[in-house]
């Protein structure tokens, strides 16, 4: 994840991220659409636009050259699942036990794959990786390198 010295797009709920997927390589731009996004707290969404890129190493020293930093490494492991032109990921991330989470193109998409699954709508969390990690008493951005066999925890500028 990449962003200004002064951390200016963490302060905003945004974030560049580069990510190498296996099989492609993505390139996105993530903004929370809460005002305020706290532990426990359901979120308001995300405002999201990703695309592919031909080379990671490449689009890091581009991003680089820019004058963004890079924040954090972090690493994850997904599977993925559709139903219905739903996608349904089993999250794991380092120092949190795996999750479900749910995505579509309308809520109502959501909701009714998570009931056609077999949990309730009211029981349903709007909430990104940092909320979950925060409901840890952990804040995922106090880390410059985060993965499952690696924790280094930033030494200044402390979220």
């Amino acid at each position: 994840m990449f962003d200004y010295p002064d951390f200016r797009l963490d302060k905003q709920g945004a974030w560049v991220r580069l990510r190498d997927e296996g099989d492609k390589i993505t390139f996105t731009f993530k903004q929370r659409l809460a005002k305020a996004f706290n532990a426990g707290e359901n979120d308001d969404g995300m405002y999201e636009r990703e695309t592919t890129v031909g080379d990671f190493d490449t689009t890091r020293e581009i991003l680089l050259k820019t004058g963004l930093i890079e924040k954090m490494y972090q690493e994850n492991k997904r599977t993925r699942y559709v139903l219905g032109g739903v996608e349904c990921d089993i999250d794991t991330w380092p120092l949190l036990p795996p999750y479900l989470e749910i995505e579509g193109t309308s809520w109502d998409a959501v909701y009714a794959t998570a009931e056609q699954l077999g949990f309730k709508r009211e029981d349903a969390k709007i909430f990104s990786t940092n909320q979950i990690y925060k409901l840890k008493g952990l804040d995922d951005r106090n880390y410059t390198k985060l993965t499952f066999n690696e924790q280094i925890e930033r030494i200044e500028g402390r979220f």
